[in-house]
C-alpha cells in the first residue's frame, strides 16, 4: 500500500477555517486528517503540497516515524506550527489507513482501551452579551446538554492589564456561572495569555474562592518566567500548551513544575505520532494532557481515539455542540458527547471511524475567516478583522 494522492478540503464558517486533509492509497483506501488553522489556512496548503511532494507521495502509511522524521529533521529548519500542523493532519490520516489495513481502531493501534469513555468540557457556549446572568443561562444550556465542565473567558478583549472595574465585572461573569450550574460541575478559566505576570496573579487571587478547575494560559506562551511568578502567586492549577508545537519547549515547563494540565493540540504536534511521545513524557513528571481541540468532526474523532488508548489523559475540548453544530453533517458517524455522562463513547469501527462527505463540505467552502481573541466581542464568534484596535493598557 502507498500514497498516491493527497486530496484537501478547506470547510469555513464564520470565525474559522477547517482544513480536511485525505490520503489516496494506491488499492483504493482513504484516510482522513483535518486541522484548524488560525488565520493562516494558505499558508497551511502550501505546507501540505511542498511537505507532501517531498515525503508523504509514494510512502508507506504504516512508516508515520520516517514522515515526521522528514518533515521535522531534514528539512533542517525548525518544525514550527505550519510544519507541525501539516505534518499532525497527514498523520492522522496514515494512522486512519493503518486501522483500515489491520482491521483494528486507532486507539487500539496506539496501546488499547485504557478508558471505557472520554470525559469533555463544553467550549464555545458563551456567545451572549458580556453579562453575568445572560452568560449564567447560556452555563445553564450546557449543563442541560449532560457537560459536567465547561470553559470560558470572562475578560473580554482585554491585553496585559485589567483595571478594577474590568477585573470586578470578569469576577462577577464567573460567580453567576458558578451559582448557575453549582458544585459539582467545573469551570475552567480561559485567559488567552493576555496577561503580564502580575495582572495573572491578581486575577487568579480574585477567583480562588470560586476554585475554578484551572487557569488556562495565565501568560503569553514562552513566558516561562512570568509563568514561575504565577504559580509560586497561586495554589490553583495552571493549564497551558495549545501554542507549544515541539518536545523542547515543553521542558521548562515539566522540569520546573510549571504546568498541571498540559493542553499541547494533536493536530498542530505532529498528530498521534508526536502527542503520544509526549504523553509518555509527562507520564513521568505525573502530568495530565486535556488536549485543545478547536476542530471540526475528525480531529475531535482523533482526539477521542488518542485519549481512549492514554492513561494520564485528563478531558477534552468540544466546540461543535454550541458553535457551528452544523459541522458535524461533514462526515458519516460523527463523535458526540453522550448527555447522560457528559462523555465520548468508544468508537469500535476500523481507523477513525468517519469518512468525509465532500458534497457536504462543498457547500460551505474557504471563505477567508480569521480570529481575532482581542477584538472588542469576539466571544460571539461572527469572525473579526485581524487588525482590529486593541484596548488600551489601564486607559
Amino acid at each position: 500500500m502507498k500514497i498516491a494522492r493527497i486530496v484537501t478540503t478547506v470547510v469555513g464558517t464564520p470565525w474559522r477555517e477547517l482544513t480536511f486533509v485525505e490520503l489516496e492509497t494506491d488499492d483504493g483506501r482513504v484516510g482522513v486528517g483535518e486541522v484548524r488553522m488560525v488565520n493562516k489556512t494558505e499558508t497551511l496548503l502550501a505546507a501540505i503540497r511542498e511537505l507532501g511532494d517531498r515525503y508523504v507521495i509514494g510512502s508507506d502509511p504504516f512508516d508515520v516515524e520516517r514522515i515526521a522524521w522528514g518533515v521535522q529533521w531534514t528539512e533542517y529548519g525548525r518544525a514550527g506550527e505550519v510544519a507541525q500542523s501539516a505534518l499532525a493532519a497527514i498523520d492522522i490520516a496514515c494512522w486512519d489507513l493503518i486501522g483500515q489495513a489491520t482491521g483494528q481502531p486507532v486507539w487500539r493501534l496506539l496501546g488499547g482501551r485504557f478508558r471505557d469513555a472520554v470525559p469533555a468540557y463544553a467550549n464555545g457556549w458563551y456567545q451572549g452579551d458580556r453579562e453575568p446572568a445572560a452568560i449564567a443561562d447560556l452555563a445553564r444550556t450546557v449543563v442541560d446538554r449532560g457537560y459536567r465542565a465547561l470553559k470560558l473567558d470572562p475578560f473580554g478583549a482585554a491585553t496585559a492589564d485589567l483595571s478594577a472595574g474590568e477585573l470586578a465585572r470578569s469576577v462577577s461573569i464567573v460567580e453567576a456561572v458558578r451559582g448557575a450550574v453549582g458544585d459539582d460541575v467545573a469551570i475552567l478559566v480561559e485567559m488567552h495569555g493576555r496577561f503580564r505576570s502580575a495582572t495573572a496573579a491578581r486575577v487568579a487571587r480574585a477567583l480562588d474562592h470560586l476554585q475554578p478547575g484551572w487557569l488556562e494560559e495565565p501568560v503569553p506562551p514562552g513566558n516561562v518566567v512570568g509563568l514561575r511568578n504565577v504559580r509560586t502567586a497561586t495554589t490553583l492549577p495552571i493549564a497551558t500548551g495549545e501554542r507549544i508545537h515541539s518536545l523542547d519547549d515543553v521542558a521548562p515547563l515539566l522540569e520546573q513544575g510549571l504546568v498541571d494540565t498540559l493542553q499541547t493540540d494533536l493536530t498542530h504536534f505532529g498528530g498521534f505520532t508526536g502527542l503520544r511521545k509526549l504523553a509518555g513524557w509527562a507520564a513521568a513528571y505525573n502530568v495530565p494532557l486535556a488536549p485543545h481541540n478547536v476542530c471540526g468532526p475528525v480531529g475531535t474523532m482523533a482526539n477521542v481515539h488518542f485519549a481512549v488508548a492514554t492513561p494520564n489523559f485528563q478531558v477534552l475540548e468540544h466546540f461543535n455542540d454550541f458553535a457551528d453544530s452544523w459541522v458535524l453533517d461533514l462526515v458519516d458517524g460523527a463523535p458526540s458527547v453522550d448527555q447522560a455522562t457528559g462523555a465520548f463513547s468508544v468508537p469500535e469501527a476500523p481507523g477513525l471511524g468517519v469518512r468525509l462527505d465532500r458534497e457536504a463540505a462543498a457547500e460551505h467552502p474557504s471563505n477567508g475567516a480569521t480570529f481575532n481573541l482581542f477584538a472588542v466581542g469576539w466571544e460571539r464568534r461572527e469572525g473579526t478583522a485581524l487588525h482590529s484596535t486593541p484596548v488600551a493598557v489601564n486607559p
